[in-house]
């Protein structure tokens, strides 16, 4: 048998946690790979995973927490245990959508860059969740670039994606676009993408963080919360999911703010304010895929994240950790709003 832990989390309470000890069997059926997390990353997109983890299915990728628990998706390097495929020998990396835990067995179908997990439970949820890069097939895997891959690549997509929508829509006749927690990784992420697009970036973040979010220079003008903000025709951009901050915003732009999209929740509160839509990466990934086809796509995406990786590595320090007790640590951290934006945590397992 094999010893695995697993952290898991209360749906209702995310602040509730508790590290659970069980054993896997070592038999594995057709087409069965076991799995040992190596290290991922850990940022308020995880938290969001949480938040809305009902409305979006992301409970369902790991079942194997106790009732009224779950357990929280993370990105990052997992590397093959043992295995029924002989394409992915033990010893061989994966780069991919893993749980809080050190181990777990995936069903795969073999693709021209991994594989996909085809088991019962994830079946119906968004594919691009289910696929798995092994590294050494993956044109855009650098070793001394794992950190970063394990923290961006994941909020990149979203940042990539997000920003190809709105200028696919150009975006919406507005001409400035007003990001909410700019100092947060998806949101720089997706002014980056943005850079050059002709349009001026307006980012809005707390006032302990405005001299970082300027020090990036990604955005033409950075301000505190409580100040007021052009009035001009706007598109936000809300990574932060404060009601607040969005009735401001509504009541100061009027029919000025053309376009209020919700991305990131880290307020911790599911928002199904009517006057937002949110903005679900998949969709936009389906759309491009069938438009560029899937090498297209692939090729646009990378030269986004060579850009942005050549930029990000002198952004942020990356503070590293390891084991379960002190990913709770960072967990909780990040839950309480207490994570610096100049810093990005990764936990070894």
């Amino acid at each position: 048998m094999i010893s695995r832990w697993t952290v898991v989390v209360d749906r209702d309470d995310l602040t509730k946690t508790e590290v659970l000890h069980d054993e896997l069997s070592p038999e594995l059926g057709d087409c069965e790979v076991l799995l040992r997390v190596h290290h991922v990353g850990l940022t308020a997109n995880n938290v969001t995973y949480g938040v809305i983890g009902e409305m979006i299915g992301y409970w369902r990728f790991f079942p194997f927490a106790p009732e009224g628990r779950g357990v929280i998706p993370v990105w990052g390097f997992a590397d093959v245990v043992d295995s029924t495929l002989d394409a992915l020998p033990a010893g061989t990396r994966v780069y991919g959508y893993l749980p809080m835990a050190s181990h777990f067995v995936v069903r795969a179908k073999l693709t021209s860059s991994g594989f996909v997990d085809t088991a019962d439970h994830r079946a119906e949820l968004p594919a691009v969740y289910n696929s798995y890069l092994v590294t050494s097939q993956d044109p855009a895997y650098d070793p001394a670039l794992e950190d970063l891959q394990a923290l961006y690549r994941p909020l990149f997509l979203t940042s990539f994606l997000l920003a190809d929508q709105l200028q696919d829509n150009d975006f919406h006749g507005a001409r400035t676009v007003v990001i909410s927690s700019a100092s947060s990784k998806t949101a720089f992420g997706t002014a980056q993408c943005l850079s050059g697009a002709g349009v001026r970036l307006v980012g809005l973040t707390s006032p302990r963080n405005v001299e970082f979010t300027t020090s990036l220079g990604l955005y033409d003008t950075v301000l505190p919360y409580d100040a007021a903000v052009d009035v001009e025709p706007s598109v936000y951009l809300d990574f932060s999911g404060s009601a607040d901050l969005r009735t401001t915003l509504h009541d100061r732009l009027g029919d000025d703010l053309v376009k209020d999209t919700s991305i990131g929740l880290t307020q911790q509160k599911a928002s199904a304010d009517p006057r937002s839509e949110f903005f679900f990466a998949p969709e936009q990934l389906r759309k491009r895929t069938a438009d560029w086809g899937a090498d297209g796509l692939a090729q646009r995406f990378g030269e986004a994240w060579r850009a942005f990786t050549a930029q990000a590595a002198g952004w942020v320090s990356v503070a590293r950790h390891s084991g379960p007790d002190e990913l709770l640590e960072v967990w909780q951290a990040v839950l309480a709003g207490k994570a610096n934006p100049d810093t990005a945590d990764v936990i070894t397992f």
